[in-house]
């Protein structure tokens, strides 16, 4: 029971300190240093005690098998978790081959800040629409946009820093 009991701390460590990995790399990668230095402290001290039951008894197969499936579910949890906190902020390209003012009208009624340009595709004229917004936002965004541009190309990526403009007024956008 004792070997047992073990095996669950070490699976329960592993699945705190490498969840707390993957979010600390997507902060880091945001540029949020202070943040990812604070999770980077809480999450060795629990890989510590983790690795020190392990060492402490390589020839306990158990401990092993639960450190590295703490790894293995940890890495999952993280994923998950970094998804739902959905920190940061994205650039959305919207791509159409019409114009569309009652997108634009929607987006900009449901909170969002939208610029419109008007460029040449492959097959003539297309507007573009470019948006900066939180990226707990996103899929609100998309609603609008498959609602009234269904056949719309669009493209997002990281917002690393922004300065200025207009972001989405968090609560027009509930």
């Amino acid at each position: 029971m004792e070997t047992l009991l073990g095996a669950l701390v070490i699976f329960g460590l592993r699945i705190c300190d490498v969840s707390l990995g993957t979010i600390r790399m997507m902060v880091s990668i945001q540029g949020r240093r202070y943040m990812a230095a604070a999770i980077a402290f809480v999450e060795v001290s629990i890989f510590v005690v983790a690795i020190g039951k392990v060492v402490g008894q390589l020839d306990n197969w158990v401990n092993v098998v639960a450190y590295s499936g703490g790894f293995s579910c940890g890495t999952m949890l993280g994923i998950v978790l970094e998804a739902r906190l959905a920190l940061g902020n994205r650039i959305v390209r919207v791509i159409t081959h019409r114009q569309n003012d009652r997108l634009v009208d929607a987006l900009r009624e449901a909170g969002f800040g939208v610029t419109r340009v008007v460029g040449e595709g492959k097959d003539g004229t297309v507007y573009m629409l470019f948006s900066v917004l939180p990226r707990k936002t996103l899929e609100r965004y998309f609603a609008i946009v498959r609602e009234l541009a269904p056949k719309a190309f669009i493209s997002v990526e990281e917002a690393r820093e922004i300065l200025h403009g207009h972001l989405p007024v968090a609560s027009k956008l509930k």
